[in-house]
C-alpha cells in the first residue's frame, strides 16, 4: 500500500475498510506537542516530528495504518514560555482512551502509541492499563514508554555521523531535533538563532527541577543540549535511529 494511502485521516471510509479486510489492523498513533523550543525552532516541533515518526514506525512494522497525531501534549513544565499549550494528564488520557476505543471498534487489533515528546513519556505509561480496557479484548494496546532510550538513539545517530558532536544532544531543540526539523520542516528553522541552552551533566536531580519548577530554572533560553552543527544527514539518520528502535521496541511486546 503506498505511502499516501497509510495516513487514515487522508483516506476514505471504504478505502480504511477495505484496508483492515486486506490485514492492516495495526495503527500508530504518535502523541506530540505544541510547545516551546529555544529561539531557533517553532512551537510545533513535536507534532510534525510525531507525524513523521509515526509513519516511519507503521512502515517498519507492516500491515500499520498512521492515526491523526494527538497533536497537544503535557508541557507544563514549557508554560514559562510564550505560546506553550499544555493538556492536563488526564486530558490527554481522556484522549489516549477515546482514541484506543475508537480504533479498536472498527477491527484495529494492534493499537501503538508514540510519544515525540519527552512529557507524553511517562503519562503514557501509567495510563496503559486504561488504554487496555478501553480498547477491550481482541485489540492489543502497546507504547514506548522509554524516554532514555529514546535519547540514546539520538545519541548513536549523531556519533555514527559527528561524534565530535554528540555532546551536543540534549533533548530539547538540540542538535538530533533541530536536524530532524531540517529534513521536515527547513522552511522554519532558524539556524542562524541556534545558540547552546543547558549542556552540564543531565540526571535525576535536574530533571526533578525541570518538572518542579519549570524548564526556564534550568535553561532560560528553552534548549537542551546544542543545536549548532545540525544538518539534514544528522536529521534522517536520527529520523531513521528512531524509528527503527521505537518499531523493535513495539514489535518486542507481542
Amino acid at each position: 500500500m503506498a505511502d499516501t494511502k497509510l495516513l487514515l485521516e487522508e483516506m476514505t471510509w471504504p478505502e480504511v475498510e477495505r484496508a483492515i479486510g486486506a490485514g492492516f489492523t495495526t495503527v500508530v498513533v504518535a502523541a506530540g506537542a505544541v510547545e516551546q523550543h529555544g529561539p531557533h525552532l517553532p512551537l510545533l516541533v513535536d507534532a510534525v516530528r510525531g507525524d513523521r515518526l509515526a509513519l516511519e514506525v507503521a512502515r517498519r512494522l507492516g500491515n500499520a495504518l498512521v492515526a491523526p497525531t494527538i497533536r497537544v501534549g503535557c508541557s507544563e513544565h514549557h508554560m514559562g514560555f510564550p505560546g506553550t499549550l499544555s493538556l492536563r494528564p488526564e486530558t490527554l488520557r481522556a484522549i489516549c482512551v477515546d482514541y484506543a476505543a475508537s480504533l479498536s471498534r472498527h477491527g484495529f487489533r494492534i493499537v501503538c502509541f508514540v510519544p515525540s515528546h519527552g512529557g507524553n513519556f511517562a503519562p503514557l505509561a501509567e495510563m496503559l492499563d486504561d488504554l487496555r480496557d478501553a480498547a477491550g479484548p481482541g485489540c492489543d494496546v502497546r507504547a514506548y514508554t522509554d524516554l532514555h532510550g529514546f535519547v540514546t538513539l539520538w545519541e548513536s545517530a549523531v556519533r555514527d555521523i559527528a561524534p565530535g558532536l554528540v555532546e551536543r544532544v540534549g533533548g530539547h531543540a538540540d542538535i538530533a531535533e533541530s536536524s530532524e526539523m531540517l529534513c521536515i520542516r527547513p522552511d522554519l528553522v532558524r539556524g542562524e538563532l541556534a545558540v547552546p541552552g543547558y549542556v552540564a551533566a543531565f540526571d535525576d536531580e535536574v530533571a526533578a527541577r525541570i518538572f518542579t519548577d519549570g524548564f526556564r530554572s534550568v535553561t532560560p533560553n528553552g534548549v537542551l543540549g546544542d543545536a549548532r552543527g545540525m544538518s539534514r544527514e544528522i536529521g534522517e539518520l536520527c529520523i531513521a535511529r528512531a524509528a527503527d528502535g521505537v518499531a523493535a521496541a513495539l514489535r518486542d511486546r507481542s
